[in-house]
């Protein structure tokens, strides 16, 4: 028998990177997970990749009406919710002065408005004793260059684990946050060029204390730790950077 046999667990965000490790480990142990994505291929890989303990499908977290049907699928397929796991994130890696309006209202869009609307309707369907766990970041307190759109972005979120935590606490959900620094998760190959992924991946190997990236699924332990585990703490983050923000 799995750890988390009988659970039901959303993962948004969760056909790829930190997301798809945490879906997997959940699966692993028993959970009934659904996962989210933007794009049909990735939804149906992922689909593939967790086997029929799973649900794939595709919403786009920067829409409510998105937001709205993933709901009402979360209830018809669970009933009820016994963890929120916020995983869908948009990165933007450009110069402060580069930063075009779009850049800047789509990651907010995504990692702020999205995170905020994703659990005002999904909290209904949570009983007491459940929790809600933001995928925030290091940049929420860290001057980094190049990512202010952002660092800005998961600020916001962490203010919000605070915020909706205390608001929740009558209903007995918590909320927590995990603050991943840097993850071997692909993404910087998709938004930089692959000589400035390198050159990046090496100075940031360099700085950490530990030496090497993160794994995915070293933040999604964090992250099933704060669900499941964490029962006497809610509004907190955890940080998980190789001590790259406390060392």
């Amino acid at each position: 028998m799995g750890r988390y046999d009988g659970k039901h667990v959303l993962v948004t965000g969760g056909v790829s990177g930190i997301g798809l490790a945490t879906a997997r480990l959940l699966v692993e142990q028993g959970a009934r997970v659904m996962v989210t994505g933007r794009n049909e291929n990735t939804v149906a890989s992922a689909r593939d990749a967790l086997g029929p303990n799973a649900v794939a499908v595709v919403s786009d977290t920067a829409s409510l009406a998105d937001i709205e049907t993933l709901a009402h699928r979360v209830k018809s397929e669970f009933g009820t919710l016994d963890a929120l796991l916020v995983c869908a994130g948009q990165n933007v890696f450009a110069a402060f002065e580069q930063v075009t309006e779009a850049d800047y209202d789509q990651a907010l869009a995504v990692n702020a408005k999205g995170a905020f609307f994703t659990v005002q309707k999904l909290a209904p369907l949570m009983p007491e004793g459940s929790g809600v766990v933001f995928t925030t970041s290091v940049a929420n307190e860290l001057g980094i260059p190049m990512i202010s759109a952002y660092a800005a972005s998961k600020a916001a979120l962490r203010s919000m684990a605070r915020s909706m935590a205390q608001e929740l606490l009558p209903k007995g959900i918590r909320v927590n946050a995990v603050s991943p620094g840097p993850i071997d998760s692909g993404v910087l190959y998709k938004t930089m060029p692959k000589e400035a992924a390198d050159q990046t991946i090496k100075q940031m190997t360099e700085q950490n204390p530990m030496k090497r990236f993160g794994r995915p699924e070293e933040v999604g332990r964090a992250l099933i730790f704060l669900a499941f585990e964490a029962t006497f703490t809610t509004g907190a983050e955890l940080v998980v950077d190789g001590g790259g923000s406390q060392l």
